[in-house]
């Protein structure tokens, strides 16, 4: 397996103390995080993971079944556990490091010392939200514009969304049908994010998060709605690096 092509590094830095990964919502590609990689600190290099179906990887068909999906970053991830390591997922990619991180509990492989869990409910307490990615075309693509997510530049453009919808539909369809398996807890610290206006993620999924993990926890909650982290973006970024 091609290690280089599930992820992406904005800003090498190979004398870095700590790498941090970067798990994208659904729909995201590694764009949506360069601007944060950027300006993180000179100790800390940021690697995006880079999902089939979108960017440079545009021409793969996206996988559709969320444990097939971290398999291959399992495999893929293994030359970068050289050193320290961090989980930041959003929305679906926290469901993608949370069921990573215990892949690699269960191989005894190295683990994250800190999880990130950001706009995203614990698996354990079923999702309120109505599944979305059998819709129609026209109300599939309301409802993730309800999210605020995307942009409206992309949005407004229908044959750019035609290009797009395959690869978001097929996002909602792996987590919308991810079925928890129980687990033990993990042994890092997690750190949960949540957005104080959030229609889709309630706080008591986010403050659920605590029996995930045999080590510390932490919940906060920013100004904002699902994508809290693009105007809250300074405030998550400093949260992330005064637990790190």
């Amino acid at each position: 397996m091609n290690s280089n092509q599930w992820f992406a590094c904005p800003k090498p830095n190979p004398k870095a103390e700590t790498r941090l990964f970067f798990f994208p919502y659904a729909g995201g590609a590694p764009s949506a995080f360069h601007k944060w990689c950027k300006e993180l600190p000179d100790n800390i290099e940021a690697l995006i993971v880079h999902y089939p179906g979108r960017g440079s990887r545009y021409k793969e068909p996206p996988i559709k079944k969320l444990y097939i999906l971290v398999e291959n970053i399992y495999q893929a991830i293994q030359p970068f556990l050289d050193k320290p390591f961090a989980f930041f997922g959003h929305s679906m990619g926290g469901i993608i490091a949370f069921e990573l991180a215990q892949v690699l509990k269960q191989n005894n492989s190295p683990q994250p010392i800190a999880l990130f869990m950001s706009a995203c409910g614990v698996p354990h307490i079923p999702n309120p939200n109505q599944p979305i990615h059998s819709l129609s075309d026209i109300e599939f693509l309301q409802s993730v514009k309800d999210l605020n997510g995307t942009p409206s530049e992309i949005l407004d453009q229908p044959e750019l969304m035609q290009l797009l919808l395959p690869t978001l539909r097929a996002d909602f369809e792996l987590i919308e049908t991810y079925q928890f398996a129980s687990t033990s807890p993990i042994n890092c610290p997690i750190f949960a994010f949540g957005g104080l206006d959030d229609p889709r993620v309630s706080r008591e999924r986010i403050e659920a998060w605590a029996i995930h993990t045999n080590s510390h926890f932490e919940a906060n909650f920013f100004e904002g709605d699902h994508f809290f982290i693009n105007a809250a973006k300074e405030s998550v970024t400093q949260q992330i690096l005064s637990s790190l």
